[in-house]
């Protein structure tokens, strides 16, 4: 398993599932010419996309980004349309690290679509349970009010055999929230409630951009994703955080690149440290 450290903070990517999604909506109008160069497909135009949650480790407590795709739930339809080639193992990634599900504190959601919220539930004998039963859940107010009452075009992510099991341990926020050094930011765009991820601590920075850049190849602020719900406030969202991050030396960190880990860019935009993701 990859790890970083962002001053007294561990992070260490977890096995969530990969999936392998259609290239041209994952980069929207941006002609495959250009970001296939970037992010190759296969034969059928798929591309290779994990769905891998970030453990954070600080001041003893145990902190999931994201759930996984879960193991188990899907049908063999959904299996096939999602091109699921692995499911969630992300128990057995706390395995090896000395955990169980019941030692996660905190899970922060930066959104609740299948492929990010999948993991926090798992069926036992034909009921939707926790799968992290002591901790505290944490998404914005907007996507968590979605999640429950989804329009026309977002019902076809947000189920409720991945919420009703885990209503009591949801703690929604408005504009932020606060954990120590990590700080989550309501952004929109991706979905009208998504947030992204600040780590800072001892002079160090990584800034998780969830879906609005969920590959080293989205960085430029335009290649934003055909299933944006928003894709003028993905824009705008990335364009300030990539404002901010200028000349910070921050990590940008992943949970969908099958490529990368982490990244820091130079001001030419080229990458100048990475953490790669070993297959």
């Amino acid at each position: 398993m990859e790890t970083l450290k962002i001053g007294g903070v561990q992070l260490t990517w977890l096995s969530g599932g990969v999936t392998n999604l259609d290239g041209g909506a994952m980069f929207g109008v941006v002609p495959k010419a250009l970001w296939s160069k970037r992010y190759p497909p296969n034969d059928k135009n798929l591309i290779e996309l994990p769905t891998d949650p970030i453990l954070i480790q600080m001041d003893g407590k145990n902190i999931l980004v994201e759930a996984g795709l879960g193991k188990g739930k899907l049908s063999e339809k959904q299996l096939r349309n999602f091109g699921v080639t692995a499911e969630s193992d992300v128990e057995g990634s706390l395995r090896k690290l000395d955990l169980v599900p019941e030692d996660i504190d905190y899970v922060l959601m930066t959104h609740l679509h299948n492929d990010h919220v999948g993991g926090l539930t798992k069926l036992e004998n034909g009921v939707y349970r926790s799968t992290f039963p002591r901790a505290k859940i944490i998404t914005s107010t907007i996507e968590w009010d979605e999640m429950r009452n989804p329009n026309i075009r977002s019902k076809s992510t947000y189920w409720k055999e991945n919420w009703e099991a885990i209503e009591s341990q949801v703690i929604p926020f408005d504009e932020k929230w606060s954990l120590g050094p990590i700080t989550m930011y309501h952004t929109g765009g991706h979905s009208n409630g998504h947030s992204i991820l600040l780590i800072e601590d001892e002079g160090e920075i990584a800034l998780h951009m969830a879906d609005l850049m969920p590959t080293h190849a989205h960085k430029n602020p335009l290649w934003v994703m055909a299933y944006d719900d928003y894709p003028m406030d993905s824009i705008a969202a990335k364009e300030k955080w990539g404002a901010y991050a200028q000349d910070k030396n921050v990590w940008f960190t992943f949970y969908h690149d099958a490529f990368y880990r982490a990244v820091k860019w130079d001001t030419d935009g080229q990458i100048q440290d990475s953490i790669k993701r070993v297959k």
